[in-house]
């Protein structure tokens, strides 16, 4: 499990404990979770849509074995189902909002029972974009019953009526694989279910979604020219794993996440001017585009780099690269080469 929301989770488990501390923990856990949905936004906004069907980990022990879609569905169809059905007694999202008819979906479980081949199918099946806004609608709408709820609440338990309720839905599969969960869930109480599909269940599957979007980047990087638009190297860039150049479809740079497209203003600028990167452009010193923004720290260390390319080329770059993270610790590039590009030339030049 990822160290930082880990660490965060056990806070939240041991505060949300404790009558005193509950108002604290929902709030931490609500922050967490938007901390966690900001890595979907993130993948949802800059990765193809020929990406969440892909199982680059297929036959793998764990959820990393599954696809992006699949991830995303799963994690927001368990919570959809325990938040409303369970806790509030109320209709689903997916039903009181129509995104039965508009996410294209062949099921309305969770997805448990689906393995392998049936699992890449699924994710085909899926409109990745009306899949996020179901997403983003239910972790609203879950974070709105946190808010209400009272510590109070926490011990109130679930019995036969809400087991048979669970069942006459058709949410959850009668396959083994998938059957189980009523009984797990009805044999917990609101702070055990606050504690797994609210919290722990998002931690587990969006980790096994940076794992796979890692390995997308990463073979969708092979063969491909290491050096980005704006200069940067990405075989130094400490944002390579999440990243897969924004020279192929999984463009996931800091600017192209950022960006309402989701494309780097850079890359955008240099394929529109028929350039092969901001090195070749004659307006480079003074442009403000992108990396170049002077709102950006790292700024002037990413116009050094493509001002180091335009004077002695890309394969000296890389060498010279190589040479500076031999000599110096560093992951990233503003660390070394300062905050004026004359001067982070120079280091370049003299390495």
């Amino acid at each position: 499990m990822d160290k930082g929301w880990s660490e965060k989770n056990k806070e939240i488990q041991k505060l949300i404990s404790k009558e005193a501390t509950f108002g604290e923990a929902i709030k931490k856990l609500i922050e967490l979770r938007k901390e966690l949905f900001d890595q979907i936004t993130q993948i949802v906004k800059t990765f193809p849509e020929e990406a969440f069907s892909r199982m680059p980990f297929a036959g793998a022990e764990g959820y990393h074995s599954k696809t992006l879609a699949y991830s995303i569905w799963h994690i927001f169809r368990i919570e959809d189902i325990v938040a409303h059905e369970m806790i509030a007694g109320d209709q689903q999202i997916l039903f009181a909002r129509g995104f039965c008819d508009t996410i294209h979906s062949p099921i309305i479980t969770t997805g448990n029972e689906l393995s392998g081949d049936e699992i890449a199918a699924f994710s085909k099946a899926l409109d990745i974009q009306h899949l996020y806004l179901y997403a983003q609608e239910v972790q609203e709408s879950t974070d709105r019953i946190l808010e209400k709820l009272q510590y109070s609440d926490m011990k109130r338990r679930f019995g036969d009526e809400t087991n048979t309720r669970l069942q006459e839905t058709g949410c959850i599969s009668e396959d083994e694989s998938a059957y189980w969960l009523i009984s797990y869930w009805c044999g917990k109480d609101v702070m055990g279910l606050i504690r797994m599909p609210f919290s722990r269940h998002w931690i587990m599957h969006i980790e096994a979604m940076r794992r796979i979007k890692n390995k997308l980047c990463r073979t969708a990087r092979k063969g491909v020219d290491p050096i980005a638009y704006c200069g940067f190297s990405c075989n130094h860039c400490f944002l390579g794993e999440w990243c897969g150049s924004c020279r192929t479809a999984y463009n996931a740079c800091s600017f192209a996440t950022v960006s309402p497209d989701g494309k780097c203003p850079n890359a955008s600028c240099c394929q529109e001017k028929g350039l092969d990167g901001c090195y070749e452009c004659d307006v480079l010193e003074s442009c403000e585009k992108g990396f170049y923004s002077p709102t950006n720290d790292g700024a002037n260390a990413a116009k050094a780099q493509a001002l180091y390319i335009r004077k002695h080329g890309k394969k000296a770059f890389l060498q010279a690269h190589d040479r500076l993270h031999e000599r110096y610790d560093f992951s990233r590039t503003q660390e070394l080469l300062g905050h004026d590009y004359a001067e982070g030339l120079c280091i370049l030049e003299e390495n």
